[in-house]
Parts: structure tokens; sequence; C-alpha cells
């Protein structure tokens, strides 16, 4: 939040128009593994965007009674989303399955850490990590190679690089937390372990993911929603770090159906692991990569995409790599990474609002291991 409300060169104002005056749009995120600052403009405008961008990152005063300012918003945001119940449970379920590690923290903060940072500890943070070594430079659209580079010399020169900063390393546990509360839908997520980003593996656990609960023609949707009317809502996916990784199921329902929509997820996790067609399967790849090329007409998607592959591999991949890794998924992969889930003895389940008819992670685990 912090480099948005003033620099050396500009105040608050004064950097969103800088941007916003030739009908550009600046903003930043920030992720468990990585803050993003990004700008997009036309072309005739990226030096603006890198003078902008670079200012933000490399030059933010921190101002003191601007973090305390942005201290109560951060706050405000927290408390928003903990009374979001399909937001915060995410949270929980994370925290759950990476107990007592970065990966199971809220990106968000708690309350207790948010109140006492200090001026003091932000430029540490920024010192420490805002170094070129831990720094990706990404563009996509009508530019030129050469003058980005050129650029990034002119704003970027100046930084010196620092020692890597030791990571820890995640590591998935497993385990269960419900919160009873008088809210109208029972939310409900369950988690398994699944292959790290880099191993071959994790296209089978998404093809898997993709076939139980990615989507309207999922089996979670045809059977859950469509065939059981148990709720508005089911879906599957995959996420994969290079470290670790999990597959996430999520819904939300009433109190009375709580119970028979956890075994339901169950049951159709151990058909899938046993039943898997191979129209599911082409289907699948199909759409994973359609999707691919389709997120390749948006240059920011573009942008991400270089700089997560320069992030996880030290290199762009080129499509017709990854896409091969799609076209090597087949029946019996996907299979074998079912078979993962129903031997496991680790899982995660997160339950938020009248969620007391809900088994225990225990019941669930014994239709899978049965």
């Amino acid at each position: 939040h912090m480099p948005f409300k003033g620099t050396k060169n500009r105040n608050a104002l004064q950097i969103a128009e800088s941007i916003e005056n030739v009908g550009g749009y600046l903003n930043a995120y920030t992720s468990r593994e990585i803050t993003n600052y990004y700008c997009r403009v036309l072309s005739e405008d990226v030096a603006l965007a890198m003078d902008v961008i670079s200012d933000i990152v490399l030059h933010s005063t921190i101002d003191k009674s601007e973090v305390d300012i942005e201290r109560g918003v951060i706050l405000q945001e927290i408390g928003q989303s903990n009374d979001t119940p399909d937001d915060i449970i995410f949270d929980w379920l994370q925290e759950i399955a990476y107990p007592d590690q970065p990966y199971g923290r809220s990106i968000l903060g708690s309350v207790k850490n948010v109140a006492k940072f200090s001026r003091e500890d932000l430029v540490n943070f920024t010192n420490t990590h805002y170094k070129p070594n831990r720094m990706i430079l990404c563009a996509a659209g009508d530019i030129n190679h050469q003058d980005l580079v050129d650029l990034s010399e002119k704003y970027f020169s100046a930084l010196t690089r620092r020692d890597e900063v030791e990571l820890v390393p995640g590591a998935f546990i497993g385990g269960e937390k419900r919160v009873n509360k008088d809210l109208e839908q029972a939310h409900f997520t369950f988690a398994f372990e699944a292959p790290i980003i880099t191993d071959p593996r994790c296209y089978d656990a998404r093809v898997f993911g993709a076939i139980l609960g990615g989507g309207m023609s999922s089996r979670l949707w045809q059977e859950i929603r469509e065939k059981r009317g148990l709720c508005y809502y089911i879906n599957s996916g995959v996420e994969s770090y290079p470290d670790t990784g999990s597959i996430i199921i999520y819904s939300g329902t009433s109190s009375e159906k709580i119970s028979e929509l956890s075994y339901v997820v169950a049951e159709e996790i151990k058909k899938l692991t046993s039943n898997v067609q191979d129209a599911e399967v082409l289907k699948t790849k199909t759409r994973m990569k359609a999707g691919m090329l389709m997120a390749l007409e948006d240059p920011f998607n573009r942008c991400a995409r270089m700089a997560g592959l320069l992030t996880i591999w030290g290199r762009i991949l080129d499509l017709e790599e990854i896409i091969e890794k799609v076209e090597n998924v087949n029946v019996q992969k996907v299979k074998d990474f079912g078979s993962t889930l129903l031997n496991s003895k680790k899982a995660s389940l997160a339950l938020y609002g009248p969620v007391d008819k809900a088994p225990d992670l225990s019941k669930i685990l014994s239709v899978l291991n049965r």
C-alpha cells in the first residue's frame, strides 16, 4: 500500500494522475510468493510508465503519518475479509494445511502484526527484498525489447545486489478447523497435497482437478448440483508452487445438506480414480490448451506468464513445451494421481457456518480409504 502514498518525486495524487491522465492503469497486488506492481499504457507512454513504476518501487518515502493512516485501511480490509465467509475459509484451510509456516499465513496479515508495524519495519523489508537479484521486469504488447532494456538501465542500474534470503519451504501437514456460526450457508473446503509446479505430475493433478470440479460439466457439478441439488456452486482446482501444491474443493450449502455434500465429494473422488474415461481426459486437455491460448490475447496475462516462468524456471518456456506437458497426461496418469489421494493420510478440512452436522475429517477420509 505505502508506495502509492508518495515518493521523493510525487505525492499520492500525482502518482495517480501521471498514469490516469494518459488513459493508463496503475495498481499492485500481493500473492503468497510475490508482490507485483503493474501498469498498462499506450505504447507511446511506456517511458512514463517505467518512470512511475520505478519511482514507487524505489523511492517511496514511507511517511510515518501515512503508515498510521494506511494501517487503519488494512485493518478494515482484514475486517471485511473476516466478514466474508468464502474469503476467510480459504485462509483457514491454508493455515491448517501449512501450520506455523509462511505458506499458512494470511496474505492480509494478522490484526496484531498490522497494528504494530512501524516505518522502520517497512524500510527494512524493502531494503532486504527490493534488490535486482530478487526482481523481474516484464513487458508485453507493442514494445521494443531494446527500448525496455535501455529504460531499465536508466531507472534501475543504481540498485546493488544483496545476499539471497533464506526461504522456508512449504510442507503440507493437514488438519481440521470448523467454526460454528449462525450464517445462511455452511461453507466447505477440502484439500490434499498435490505435486509441485516443476513436477510433470502437476499436469496430471490439474487434469484430475478439472474433471472433478472444473466447470459445469465436471463430475462434482453434475452430481452435487444438477442431480442432487445440494448447492448452488462447487469447484475444484490445483494450486502449484515451487516447493508444494494442493488440490482444493470448495462449496457452500445448507446446514441440513452439509453432511451429504461432504460424503458425496469423497465418493466422487473415489469414483473418478477408478473409472476416469479417455473422453474426459481429452476434453479437459483441450479446454486447458484453449485457455492458455486465449489468455495470450491479453498483454497483462502474457506479462504475468513470462514473469511467473522466469521466477520458477529461470527461463520462459515456449508455449509448445507447456502444451506438450499437457498432452502427455493420459488416463493412467490421472488414475495414479487419484490413487495418491485415496491413500493419503494427510488432508485439510475447513468448515464455517452452521456446520455442526458436518462429518469430521477422519470420517470423510474413511470413505476414500475403504
